[in-house]
Formats: structure tokens, C-alpha cells, sequence
């Protein structure tokens, strides 16, 4: 029997724009663990491991021996964008298994202004080159000097040509995104802007405008996950909330086969992790209250909604049209401003998507709070591919 598992304490930096703070990794982690253990009330002596994501500081013991040097295992972990989610991931699985009680899980990013380049290294195997190349080979465009842009920007136009959504809808999800952003004081960006303003902004990779695009970013968040045994001995329960389901899902044939922008970008992962995710916690997408979903670019957000079974395979842009995933609609999506305007620190990402969901469940979001929500979707996607969903649920004893 797998244990039960919950995080009982949360904690972030504001994200930065890449050297406006003068701060390293170690100055991060104390901040953001510091936070978390405090919203705890758990000492760090407590913590019997740590998961430390950073897909370019590769520091973990570094980075946590500010906070303390306890001597206890500690691991760094890269997983492209999903490397937050993975330390989350593997955090959770030493405590659904039995290994520990008490675990953190951190993610951090210390981030190049600029577009976010094709992999780290000089190396000419990249972390995306099978995607790079499926792009090109079934699309009439050679390689863009920003891929990124270009990967998303070609899935936005497949779905176009295929079913029928507009420049439109895709400009309506990052006005969206940064107007939830304005009631969020830990992201890089809280301006509110018309649709017109989004429409109009600098284009980046057609149909994609810079306001449709998530920035680089400085940042880091935690999360401390535990057993029930130590909810119970800790008295918890007020603010304790259960990882229900989660799942990590990796690319299969079928990403490569037909040279779809859609599939390469991370559909059928996103859609097997869904899946798995949901079905360990005995849930479906209409249980879902709120969900904080990788809008890395405004195209993966719409595709994404059909990905978790929000709406059918070539309707996502129905939900825009009917404005469902926002407040008063179906879900409200990224009430945190997503990455489009919270920022994209790389390795703290998955922490913070788990932050603003924990913070919804315990009905502590101020004025992002979606009203009665007890069921929240994580959705955190790394091109190479990993993706990672997680459910989140207000637990019973």
C-alpha cells in the first residue's frame, strides 16, 4: 500500500527579470526554504531529504547550505522546464514509499536575459534536437535563430489550419494570464493590459506577440511534502493538502511520427500524464476547480486544454470564445498569471504551479482566490520531453 502524501508548507521569491536582484542560488534557496518551513512550523533538522532543481546551477548541496548542513541526502535534478516538477516528483515518491517522512523538494533558476536557446552545451545532440527536426521535416520553414518561439508558434498554426482558432484566441490567453497577474505580488510582471495591447505588441514568432510569451526569470520556491503518519503526529491538518495523483510522462514514436508541430510540442505527454495523474486520485477534468497550466507561449495553453480533456481535440479555442477558464467560467486557469506574466525561472516553476495551488486550497490566495475550490490540476511540461501532472485535493483525516 502506497502512503498517503501531503504538502504542509510552501514557499517563493518574487520572480525577477534576469539581474535586476543581485542575489546566487544559495540566497534563493534560503528565501524560498525558509518560507516553506515557516508556513510549516517545521524545523529544518526535520527534513530527511531534499530534491533540489536547477537546470543550470546544478547546486543543490550549495544552494541549501545556507539554510542548514544536516548531512542529509540531497540530490539535484534537471528535467528541462518540468525539472521543478520533478523534484516535486521524486519528493513525493520517497514519501508515497515509505523511504521518509518529511522531504523537500526546491526548485531555482538564476536565467540569461534574452530568448531561451536550443540546450546547454556545445554539444550538437540537444536536449530538443528529435523535436527541432520533426518541426522542420513537416513544416516549409528552416530553423528559426529563437526555436522556442518557433516550436509553439508552428503548433498555434497547425491548430489554426486544422480546426479553425484565430490569432485571437491565442491574444485573448495572454491578455488573460496578465490580467490574473495584477493580484499576484510574486510575479516579474503585474501590468494589465487591453487585447489590443497583447495583439499589438512586438511579434515574436507569427502568431505569437512578446505578451504572449513567457519571459526569463530568477526565482525559486519550495515545498515541503509528508507523510500522514506525520501530519497526524505534527497536528497538520489545517493546512496540510494531499497530492492525490501525480504522474511524469515521456515522449513516445508517436511524437516524431506524422511531423506534427502539436504532438511534437507535448501533446500526447501532457495527455498521458493527465490521464495517470487522474486517475490515482479517482478524479476527472469536471472535478478540477483550478488549475495552474504551462503556458510557456499562449498556443500551449489553448492545445493544453484539449490535451487534459477539457475540450475535445480541435475545440480548445471554444473555451476562449466562452471565456471558461477564467473567473466565472469552468476552471480558472493560472490565477497566478502563468508563466506568461508570473515568469519562467526554469527550475522553479513546478514548485511555484504547486505553491499557488496550495495556497487555493487552504482559501489563502487573496485576491486571486477562486471561491470554493477543492480540487486543484498542475500542468508543467519541459520539452525533451517530460511532463508532469500532479491533482491536488483538500484532504480528510
Amino acid at each position: 500500500m502506497a502512503n498517503r502524501t501531503f504538502v504542509v508548507g510552501v514557499g517563493m521569491t518574487k520572480f525577477e527579470k534576469p539581474g535586476s536582484r543581485d542575489w546566487e542560488y544559495p540566497d534563493m534557496a534560503k528565501e524560498a526554504v525558509g518560507k516553506a518551513l515557516e508556513d510549516a512550523g517545521v524545523a529544518y533538522d526535520r527534513i530527511e531529504q531534499a530534491y533540489a532543481g536547477s537546470m543550470y546551477g546544478a547546486m543543490g548541496q550549495r544552494a541549501l547550505y545556507e539554510t542548514g548542513m544536516t548531512g542529509i541526502p540531497v540530490m539535484t535534478v534537471a528535467n528541462a522546464c518540468a525539472t521543478g516538477s520533478s523534484a516535486l516528483f521524486l519528493a513525493r515518491q520517497s514519501v508515497r514509499g515509505g523511504l521518509a517522512d518529511c522531504v523537500l523538494a526546491l526548485g531555482m533558476e538564476k536565467m540569461q536575459k534574452g530568448s531561451l536557446g536550443a540546450g546547454v552545451g556545445k554539444s550538437k545532440v540537444t536536449i530538443i534536437d528529435h523535436h527541432l527536426n520533426s518541426m522542420v521535416a513537416g513544416r516549409p520553414w528552416e530553423m528559426d535563430k529563437a526555436p522556442m518561439p518557433q516550436m509553439f508558434g508552428n503548433a498555434g498554426r497547425e491548430h489554426m489550419e486544422k480546426y479553425g482558432s484565430s490569432a485571437d484566441h491565442f491574444a485573448w490567453i495572454g491578455w488573460k494570464n496578465h490580467k490574473h497577474s495584477v493580484n499576484n505580488p510574486y510575479a516579474q510582471f503585474q501590468d494589465e493590459y487591453s487585447l489590443d495591447d497583447v495583439k499589438n505588441a512586438t511579434m515574436i514568432f507569427d502568431p505569437l506577440t512578446k505578451l504572449q510569451c513567457s519571459p526569463t526569470s530568477d526565482g525559486a520556491a519550495a515545498a515541503i511534502v509528508v507523510s500522514e503518519r506525520f501530519v497526524d503526529d505534527n497536528d497538520l491538518w489545517d493546512q496540510a493538502v494531499e497530492i492525490a495523483g501525480h504522474h511524469i510522462a515521456s515522449d513516445t514514436a508517436d511524437s516524431f511520427a506524422d511531423h506534427s508541430s502539436i504532438q511534437v510540442v507535448g501533446f500526447g505527454c501532457s495527455q498521458r500524464a493527465a490521464s495517470r495523474a487522474m486517475d490515482e486520485a479517482g478524479i476527472g477534468i469536471d472535478d478540477v476547480d483550478v488549475i495552474e497550466l504551462h503556458d510557456c507561449f499562449s498556443a500551449n495553453e489553448l492545445i493544453t486544454y484539449e490535451a487534459l480533456g477539457m475540450a475535445s481535440v480541435g475545440e480548445g479555442h471554444k473555451l476562449v470564445d466562452d471565456q471558461a477558464t477564467t473567473y466565472g467560467g469552468t476552471w480558472v486557469v493560472n490565477p497566478s498569471g502563468g508563466l506568461i506574466s508570473k515568469g519562467h525561472p526554469l527550475g522553479a516553476t513546478g514548485i511555484a504551479q504547486c505553491a499557488e495551488l496550495t495556497w487555493q486550497l487552504r482559501g489563502k490566495a487573496d485576491k486571486r482566490q477562486v471561491a470554493g475550490a477543492k480540487v486543484a490540476l498542475q500542468h508543467n511540461i519541459g520539452l525533451g520531453s517530460a511532463c508532469a501532472v500532479a491533482v491536488y485535493t483538500k484532504p480528510t483525516r
